[in-house]
């Protein structure tokens, strides 16, 4: 039987087009992110079932907080739906939970409950699910960069000792497998300040199918175009 993540250990995602498909259909935008959310709970079970190792998913970027005040309290509380609603289930199918970015400046009760979540799910093996929240690539970099830093100016470590593998381990997603595939929806081709550093030699996929509608069937279409590409590395 073919390997149905086509040699995919680690996919990340930039969820987009909520808002859209929600004004598509003459919905109240807070339809098109709850609707994102359900999208978002049946990606990882397939994921999961596929034998994806980890997977990444872009939930709230350091500058959407430039959004309006009750789009942002929308977002909020389903975050806290979703955690209370699916952590049995990580719990039940070796889910362990990750948040790359800085989530502790959100509100206190999410922050625990996320910091629970994390605790609980820390001895799952089947998948990672890593999500980005208050996050964005550069300042992930510059704080690996200011770990590197302290490191010369506390004498632990010389400048021209400094690797690419200290800031590969100064980075939120350090412990997780190489980025192998980054999938935005929507139509929009750019990153967005996701993953910049990881994503250097990963395979693109962009689709114009918005996030509430990608289902299995656009998964296993990405997964396939991964497939069917050579990797080079910079090399012939």
């Amino acid at each position: 039987m073919a390997d149905p993540t086509y040699g995919v250990r680690h996919i990340a995602i930039i969820m987009d087009g909520n808002g859209r498909w929600a004004k598509r259909k003459h919905l109240p935008r807070a339809l098109g992110h709850k609707k994102g959310v359900e999208a978002v709970r049946n990606i990882v079970r397939v994921a999961g079932k596929m034998g994806v190792e980890a997977m990444t998913l872009y939930a709230f970027s350091s500058e959407n907080w430039n959004r309006p005040e009750d789009e942002i309290s929308d977002l909020m509380g389903l975050l806290r739906q979703y955690i209370q609603s699916d952590i049995n289930e990580f719990v039940e199918n070796g889910v362990r939970l990750k948040v790359i970015g800085n989530y502790k400046v959100l509100d206190a009760d999410i922050v625990t409950m996320i910091d629970n979540a994390i605790e609980k799910t820390a001895g799952n093996d089947k998948m990672t699910l890593a999500v980005a929240l208050n996050y964005g690539a550069q300042d992930e970099m510059l704080r690996a960069v200011q770990h590197i830093a302290t490191a010369v100016k506390q004498g632990d470590l010389q400048p021209d000792e400094i690797g690419l593998e200290h800031i590969s381990s100064g980075l939120d997603t350090a412990d997780l497998p190489p980025l192998d595939l980054l999938v935005r929806t929507s139509g929009e081709l750019r990153l967005s300040n996701f993953l910049l550093w990881q994503a250097a030699y990963a395979e693109l996929y962009f689709t114009d199918t918005l996030w509430p509608d990608f289902d299995k069937k656009e998964l296993e279409q990405a997964l396939k175009s991964f497939g069917d590409r050579e990797r080079r590395f910079g090399g012939r």
